[in-house]
């Protein structure tokens, strides 16, 4: 450690003995320092726990001119290591590797010792990859305001921060964090799993020099990342307990509405209440076992009688998983038929 260092670290613990000695509860170093990576420009990364709305007063940003380094010595709350102990991303170096150079009592000790216990069980557990699915919604939504920006500007803004979020994903992916700065990051990731062509996606953002090239880039790393993340495990077949009504729901729901938009001349109509039988096949799917449906693939904006009978042929096909498990579809040939039925007394 430089002596400059030093010299801050021993300020901030002065500082506090001075103005509010009950506040500090904790100082701890970590990044280069820690890792033996330090030259002559590092700046300094404390650990600085407060147990109170005192951070104001330890809490400082400037620039040394002798040096030309910047320093921000700010103040980290129990309730933002208790956050970071969650693993809700991959930068928890400052809770796990901190190297504690003032602790107020062994009470702050140890419960930072328990928020690393915790942080190191979630690591090792299925809980983290919970938090990657979280992380990837936010990497899906960042993408969105890629496509969406009005300038490359932004549109790179967006990405940065798109591609900051698949390494958090993708380092918890492997039940792990990041332990130095950012610069080390690809070298971090080294004979870990990635998504495919990971590098090479986050070097055609970097290098876009055009809208259309930067969406192309994005676009290839969501796709990585969502195959990369994707879970495939072995599914239940098909019970009559697990799929009875799905056919009779779906037919309620939607099968007249596509003959009424094709005779009203509603494409709009035609193309919301097929995309509902798309969604309703994919929830199923999801869960059973039964053959993919992709019914907006053939969907015909300017052919809305096409569309009515894609809905019919492929509820169709959906009725054949009711016979594959000896299931009828629920028909009745009038309301007194149904009445009937219905009234009787079962035990």
């Amino acid at each position: 450690m430089r002596e400059v260092h030093k010299k801050i670290i021993d300020a901030v613990i002065e500082k506090a003995k001075k103005v509010c000695p009950d506040s500090l509860a904790l100082v701890g170093i970590y990044g280069s320092v820690c890792t033996k990576e330090e030259h002559s420009r590092s700046d300094l990364d404390l650990l600085i726990v407060v147990d109170d709305d005192n951070a104001s007063r330890f809490s400082k940003t400037f620039i040394l001119e002798d040096e030309g380094i910047g320093y921000d010595v700010y103040c980290t709350s129990w309730e933002m290591l208790e956050g970071d102990a969650e693993c809700g991303h991959g930068h928890i170096s400052k809770l796990m590797d901190s190297e504690i150079v003032y602790s107020r009592d062994e009470a702050a000790a140890k419960r930072l010792e328990d928020l690393r216990q915790k942080a190191a069980e979630v690591l090792t557990s299925d809980a983290v990859i919970g938090k990657v699915f979280e992380i990837r919604d936010q990497i899906s939504r960042e993408y969105g305001y890629v496509a969406a920006a009005d300038s490359i500007g932004m549109q790179r803004a967006h990405a940065a921060f798109m591609i900051s979020l698949c390494f958090d994903a993708v380092i918890l992916w492997n039940h792990k964090y990041f332990k130095r700065s950012g610069k080390y990051v690809f070298e971090e990731l080294k004979g870990l799993k990635v998504p495919e062509n990971f590098s090479e996606n986050i070097d055609g953002i970097v290098r876009a020099d055009s809208s259309e090239k930067l969406i192309t880039s994005a676009t290839k790393l969501l796709k990585s990342m969502v195959a990369f993340t994707t879970i495939t495990s072995e599914k239940p077949a098909p019970t009559p307990e697990t799929i009875a009504g799905a056919y009779e729901e779906s037919f309620s729901n939607w099968r007249n509405k596509m003959y009424d938009a094709m005779e009203r001349g509603d494409i709009f109509s035609s193309f919301m209440n097929l995309a509902c039988l798309q969604s309703m096949m994919d929830d199923i799917g999801s869960e059973l076992d039964i053959p993919q449906f992709n019914v907006m693939e053939d969907y015909r904006a300017d052919d809305l009688k096409h569309n009515a009978e894609l809905f019919d042929s492929e509820l169709e096909r959906f009725g054949q998983e009711y016979k594959k498990i000896g299931l009828d579809v629920l028909r009745y040939k009038d309301a007194d038929d149904f009445i009937a039925d219905y009234l009787k007394f079962s035990c």
